[in-house]
């Protein structure tokens, strides 16, 4: 880190970077520009390193946004850029190595530009400062803006620049000077439709290369390319790509194509170079571009559809005779559901798929379809068992993923053939043989039991036990431990239900009493008398559901769950309580008629049966049960259905996934889209 920092701290002092925001005007043909392109520069790719790069650089940023208006020298530099990115493809066909990286490097310093525009000026002395200019006007006329002409260049770069080893780095820099552009919504909260940026993308000249653009990012996705090995070896290797450029300018080279990582620690060194830094880039781009201007009318998003409708490569069915008349294009669906299982740990991606899920109707149909559909559910569960390391956000998503996928009857009794040998992350014991779908089961009680702990969140409950009834009437050959934890789920709400009865009783025998809470407003008991009745009220209505997902399960299934019929014999008596409770008495008489036949079954077989002849006797009786004798109840059926105003739940979490993954550093002081009271 030393000698990093003190690359930086030369910055401020660099005679060229003076040049550029000082007050002298620059053409954009100036010679200047070969020198400073020509210069070492630290693009670093940790937020660290960014924060330390942006507290060095910002007497230089903000000399120039003071200086530029009367200079034109930023946009004299993005013109620079823009005639190198024009020549781009072509010079990356022939191995240009060198023009690669000065075009790079003058991406660098307009994403870094822009970044302090972005956290420190209004839209509206943004676009001045792209407009400001020194040019003749013959030399800009009919160029139109050029905040457009930037983000123009920087998709057709994306789509129309293969990603090869020397390019890797400048793909990684349009996504990020994109990202830093749009990422005005965090500092200006409104209507994304009211930024010009966001219009400049959707509708302007960028929106032709809509479909290509999302096809190009998925494919980053899919690739999963870590950033080259020759970015991170030590600059004075001869070896590399560069071995053939002058020593004397090889080893500023080597500092700027190493993201300024090759002075660094070579522990952080091989952290950062082991992530798909260019995949993480495009997934957190796709998720912006999907989820902005998606409610006015007046506005269409073209990357959103690009999303929702593209179709599966490799199926001979979707590329003929095509029933919408819609943008689109094809991607391998088969390299992309593997893609997402292997990398199904983060929040970009866990909503990634929830949008393909949702929202694209091949890519939702193809999952289903999967044979290996563990290989998708396992991330899933993993995600959820580990609740405790996972914001609120994150948990909510997982669960709605199992959620859409429970409401398909397919996958309801596919998860319960798919045997798993063994659970190496479920510590709470050893299980061998556990079925997909019990260990779901599993799983998801488990994020119950935690939510009544921890988080009390009515809206995370009603999502697992939504999923629980989906596939209730599907449930199979339980194994006994899933069987124990349905029955103890039920147990622990009993308990909770009759703790609170006790604190409602005597609360209305003490009466209203003034209290003191913790945030020393004073309030009347009658107030919190008022919450005890509101959480009675929740907790009745989980209650229910349980209690209808057990009847659910008896009803559709008895012959092949004998396990829950053994743990709900074992213990019968929770059930007592409820038989004359308004809400439940109705779905109790059917579990009380399921256990009263068993019991009596077990009565004629004497009084001291092991556990293995409970069970013999309980597989016999259910062979012989009658399920006309129980009470038909409406099938258990739950779909997702996204709120009115998703917008306002998508933008702050995106922008937050931004914030804490994009490897670049915003000044949190200034965000006001989400709050970062806890990081």
């Amino acid at each position: 880190m030393g000698a990093a920092s003190s690359s930086f701290s030369e910055l401020p002092t660099n005679d060229y970077l003076k040049k550029l925001a000082g007050t002298e005007p620059l053409s954009s043909i100036d010679p200047f520009w070969n020198q400073l392109l020509s210069f070492s520069f630290l693009s670093p790719i940790s937020s660290a390193d960014a924060r330390l790069l942006e507290e060095s650089t910002s007497s230089i940023c903000k000399n120039l946004a003071l200086n530029n208006c009367r200079t034109g020298n930023f946009g004299a530099l993005v013109r620079n850029f823009l005639v190198r990115a024009t020549e781009l493809k072509a010079s990356t066909q022939c191995d240009d190595n060198i023009f690669t990286w000065q075009t790079y490097n003058a991406l660098f310093i307009i994403r870094s530009l822009c970044k302090y525009f972005v956290e420190n000026l209004s839209e509206e002395l943004i676009l001045q400062q792209f407009d400001a200019t020194n040019e003749p006007e013959g030399e800009t006329e009919g160029s139109g803006s050029l905040t457009e002409e930037l983000m123009n260049s920087l998709a057709e770069l994306l789509v129309d620049v293969p990603v090869v080893s020397f390019t890797y780095a400048l793909h990684l820099e349009a996504l990020n000077t994109l990202l830093v552009l749009l990422s005005i919504q965090m500092y200006q909260p409104q209507a994304a439709s009211n930024f010009f940026h966001y219009r400049c993308i959707m509708q302007g000249k960028c929106s032709i290369h809509a479909c290509l653009l999302m096809k190009a990012l998925l494919r980053n996705y899919i690739n999963q390319e870590k950033c080259p090995a020759e970015l991170f070896k030590a600059s004075n290797n001869s070896s590399g790509m560069l071995y053939n450029i002058t020593s004397s300018v090889a080893s500023g080279i080597w500092n700027v194509v190493t993201l300024g990582m090759g002075g660094g620690a070579k522990k952080k060194e091989e952290e950062c170079f082991n992530e798909a830094l260019l995949s993480n880039q495009s997934i957190l781009f796709i998720l912006v571009l999907a989820n902005h201007c998606t409610g006015e009318r007046s506005l269409n998003n073209p990357y959103r559809q690009a999303l929702y409708s593209f179709t599966n490569s490799q199926d001979e069915s979707s590329n003929s005779n095509p029933t919408q008349a819609i943008a689109t294009f094809k991607l391998d669906f088969s390299k992309l559901y593997d893609t997402l299982c292997i990398t199904l740990k983060d929040d970009q991606t866990t909503l990634l798929l929830y949008l393909l899920l949702h929202r694209n109707a091949y890519m939702k149909a193809f999952i289903l379809s999967r044979t290996n559909i563990d290989s998708l559910v396992m991330p899933i569960l993993q995600i959820l068992y580990h609740a405790q390391d996972r914001n609120s956000h994150h948990i909510y998503m997982a669960l709605i993923i199992l959620l859409i996928l429970s409401e398909d009857d397919l996958f309801n009794k596919a998860i319960h053939d798919i045997v798993i040998k063994t659970v190496a992350w479920f510590k709470e014991r050893t299980i061998n043989e556990i079925t997909l779908g019990g260990l779901l089961i599993l799983v998801v009680i488990r994020t119950i039991q935690y939510n009544m702990t921890r988080m009390r969140d009515k809206y995370l409950h009603t999502n697992c036990l939504a999923a629980l009834a989906n596939m209730s009437s599907h449930f199979n050959n339980l194994h006994p431990y899933v069987a124990q934890r349905i029955v103890s789920l039920f147990a622990q709400l009993c308990k909770k239900h009759t703790r609170l009865i006790e604190q409602i009783r005597v609360a209305a025998i003490d009466g209203p009493q003034e209290t003191l809470q913790e945030n020393g407003i004073k309030a009347l008991e009658s107030d919190i008398d008022q919450d005890y009745v509101q959480d009675l009220a929740v907790l009745e209505e989980v209650i229910r559901m349980v209690l209808e997902i057990i009847n659910s399960c008896l009803c559709s299934n008895i012959l092949h769950n004998p396990n829950l019929v053994y743990s709900l014999l074992y213990q019968k008596e929770l059930f007592t309580m409820f038989r004359t409770h308004p809400t439940f008495q109705d779905i109790i008489q059917n579990i009380d008629t399921v256990l009263s036949y068993f019991s009596s079954r077990l009565e004629l077989n004497g009084q001291n049966l092991s556990p293995s002849e409970v069970l013999t006797t309980i597989k016999e009786g259910a062979v012989q049960f009658r399920k006309d004798r129980l009470k038909k109840f409406p099938e258990l059926r739950f779909k997702y259905v996204e709120e009115e105003s998703p917008e306002e739940f998508f933008i702050p979490y995106i922008w937050s996934l931004v914030f804490h993954s994009s490897h670049m550093y915003f000044n949190p002081a200034r965000i006001m889209l989400f709050s970062l009271a806890v990081s």
